[in-house]
């Protein structure tokens, strides 16, 4: 026998009330006494009847809708983020709506995409923002957060790691380490991330009087990685350290160094961002810095909520720190 779909009118008769009523209840409006709802919620359960989640929308004017644009999504870090992201929403009786965006800038069909659903908001994580689409969004009552990135161009909230202190501290430790000759792979140049991350690492290098700094383009993949170490160490022999702007762009690097017969952290050192699972396998072992990342998205989803909940609320900017975390890729030089 099939099992018979009950609707919320099904619901108002067993509970003795009315079908309006027993939409208010699942509505979430508080103007309905105890005891009503104790009778809908009992006579729904005995029922085992759910409410229509579209129809619900058209009443509350709430899709519990967020989307999430992700780019990188090979990246660990990203993967990491999004199963935080979508625990906690989860538990807030939110659905993430995922876009994975094909381009550096998210595209006019994505945009399209997250209006089709009716989100309330959008986080863009490694994606880039224009401002059109900034506008777009904004057109719709679309709130928008940036995860791990911001824009001075842009004016949406954002929540990300000091990477400018972070790379300071790098800085600081490996020349501290005795290291003489440095290089930095980077991500790309146009994020706020790459920008942060290599200023605050040239910065105690020029207050060191340290010239000894070679600077290559990488694209946060292993791939990336694994190329320019090769180029790197090809090209100059005297590097003994060498700063990664992810885990995953360290991780191809020590492979490519082992790959040209050199050790790990004998003849250069490593150092990656974000302190990824793989970072602390054995075979890896690698010294990184560990980005706060729980309490980043638990930041990003309570600013999201305020400001679904309250449209005037002014734009946010909430920078975290996070901490060295050593292993054994890093070695002192005599």
């Amino acid at each position: 026998m099939n099992k018979k779909n009950y609707t919320s009118q099904d619901v108002a008769e067993l509970a003795g009330v009315s079908q309006s009523t027993v939409s208010r209840v699942f509505a979430g409006n508080t103007n309905v006494s105890e005891k009503k709802r104790k009778k809908i919620l009992d006579a729904a359960a005995k029922l085992e009847y759910q409410p229509n989640a579209h129809a619900r929308s058209l009443i509350t004017r709430k899709t519990m809708m967020i989307g999430i644009v992700m780019r990188n999504i090979r990246n660990p870090f990203y993967s990491a983020v999004l199963e935080i992201f979508h625990n906690r929403l989860s538990a807030l009786g939110y659905h993430l709506i995922f876009i994975n965006s094909e381009n550096e800038e998210i595209q006019e069909k994505e945009i399209t995409q997250l209006l089709e659903y009716n989100v309330e908001g959008v986080i863009i994580t490694d994606a880039l923002l224009s401002s059109s689409a900034s506008q777009k969004f904004n057109r719709n009552g679309i709130v928008v957060i940036l995860f791990n990135r911001y824009t001075e161009k842009l004016e949406s909230s954002a929540v990300f790691c000091d990477n400018y202190l972070a790379a300071k501290q790098i800085a600081t430790y490996l020349v501290e380490m005795g290291h003489k000759s440095f290089a930095f792979i980077s991500g790309p140049s146009d994020t706020s991330t790459t920008i942060d991350r290599l200023k605050g690492f040239k910065e105690v290098l020029d207050e060191r009087n340290i010239s000894d700094l070679v600077i290559e383009p990488g694209n946060y993949t292993y791939e990336s990685g694994f190329k320019a170490a090769q180029e790197l160490i090809t090209r100059n022999k005297n590097i003994d350290c060498i700063f990664c702007g992810n885990d995953i762009i360290a991780l191809g690097v020590m492979d490519a160094i082992r790959v040209i017969g050199l050790k790990i952290p004998e003849d250069v050192s490593v150092i990656g961002f974000d302190n990824i699972r793989m970072s602390e396998w054995p075979s890896y072992s690698l010294t990184t810095w560990e980005q706060p990342l729980e309490e980043m998205v638990d930041s990003t989803v309570e600013l999201m909520l305020k400001e679904i909940n309250d449209k005037d609320s002014a734009p946010q900017v909430i920078m975290m720190k996070g901490h060295l975390v050593v292993r054994t890729s890093v070695k002192a030089k005599k």
